[in-house]
C-alpha cells in the first residue's frame, strides 16, 4: 500500500512538471504584454495596458486580425464539409486497401514539412495569380486544416453502429433524413472537434501564410512575425495573448457544447 502511494505521488509530480514545462512558455507572454517598457522585458518592472490600447487602435493590427478571422471561418466551413464527406466515403468504401491509400494521401499535409508544402503551393498560386488573395489563403489553409477533420470524424465513425442506419432505412427513411437524424447526431462530437482544430490551424498558421501573403493582405500571425523581425515592440505580446485567449475560448466552448450533448443523450 505504501509503495503504491509513493508510485502515485511520483507519477502526479512527473505529470505536473511536464504540464508546467509545456505551458510555461505560453503563459510568460501574458505578463510581457502588460509591461510598461518599450521592449520585451521579463519579468516586467512595471505594469501598463498601453500595448493592448495600441493593438486595438492600430488599423494595421485590426485589419490583420479581421483577415485571420475571415479566412479561418471560411476554412472551417469548407474543411468541415469536405473533410466529413471524405471520412464518410472512406468509412463506407468496401475496398479497404484502396481506402487506406486514399486516406494516407488526405493526411499527408500533416506529416509533410510545412516549408515544402509552402513552396509547392507558392509555385501553383504564382501561376494562377492567387498570391495575396482571400481565395488563396482559404485554399492553402484548407489543405492544412482538412486532415484534422478527417481524423476526428474517422475516429467518431469507428464507434458508429451501422445497424442504426439499416433500421432507419427499413422504416422508410431516405438517405438524407437518415443522415441528418441518425448518422450526423451520433458523429457530431467528431465533426465539432474537427471544426475546432480547423479553426485553430488556420488562425495560427504562419509558415505557409508568409509565402502567399501580399503587402495588401496578411493575417495576424504574419503581421506578428514581421513585427518581431523588425523590432521588439511589446504589442506583439498583446497580439499573442489575444490569439491565445481567442483559441482557448473557442476550444472551451466547443468542449462544453460536446459534453452537454453527451449529457442530453
Amino acid at each position: 500500500m505504501k509503495h503504491k502511494t509513493a508510485t502515485q505521488a511520483t507519477l502526479w509530480t512527473y505529470s505536473v512538471l511536464v504540464a508546467i514545462w509545456l505551458i510555461a512558455p505560453t503563459l510568460i507572454v501574458i505578463p510581457l504584454s502588460f509591461t510598461d517598457k518599450a521592449s520585451l522585458v521579463f519579468p516586467p518592472t512595471g505594469w501598463s495596458t498601453r500595448w493592448y490600447e495600441k493593438f486595438f487602435t492600430d488599423p494595421t493590427w485590426m485589419t490583420a486580425l479581421g483577415n485571420s478571422f475571415t479566412v479561418a471561418v471560411i476554412v472551417v466551413i469548407i474543411s468541415t464539409l469536405i473533410g466529413t464527406a471524405a471520412a464518410l466515403g472512406l468509412h463506407r468504401w468496401t475496398r479497404r486497401n484502396a481506402a487506406a491509400v486514399v486516406q494516407a494521401g488526405l493526411l499527408a499535409p500533416v506529416v509533410v514539412p510545412a516549408i515544402i508544402l509552402a513552396i509547392g503551393i507558392y509555385s501553383i498560386f504564382l501561376k494562377f495569380q492567387l498570391l495575396g488573395t482571400v481565395l488563396g489563403f482559404v485554399l492553402a489553409h484548407s489543405v492544412l486544416a482538412m486532415p484534422f477533420v478527417v481524423i476526428s470524424v474517422t475516429a467518431a465513425l469507428a464507434n458508429f453502429d451501422e445497424r442504426l442506419e439499416t433500421a432507419a432505412a427499413s422504416l422508410g427513411a431516405g438517405k438524407w433524413p437518415t443522415f441528418f437524424k441518425v448518422t450526423l447526431p451520433l458523429i457530431i462530437p467528431g465533426v465539432v472537434s474537427g471544426a475546432l482544430f480547423a479553426f485553430v490551424t488556420s488562425f495560427d498558421e504562419v509558415v505557409l501564410s508568409i509565402f502567399i501573403k501580399s503587402p495588401y493582405l496578411e493575417t495576424l500571425p504574419v503581421k506578428m512575425y514581421g513585427s518581431v523581425t523588425r523590432d521588439t515592440d511589446p504589442t506583439i505580446a498583446a497580439a499573442a495573448t489575444m490569439i491565445m485567449l481567442i483559441t482557448t475560448v473557442i476550444i472551451v466552448i466547443g468542449l462544453l457544447s460536446m459534453n452537454r450533448k453527451k449529457r442530453v443523450r
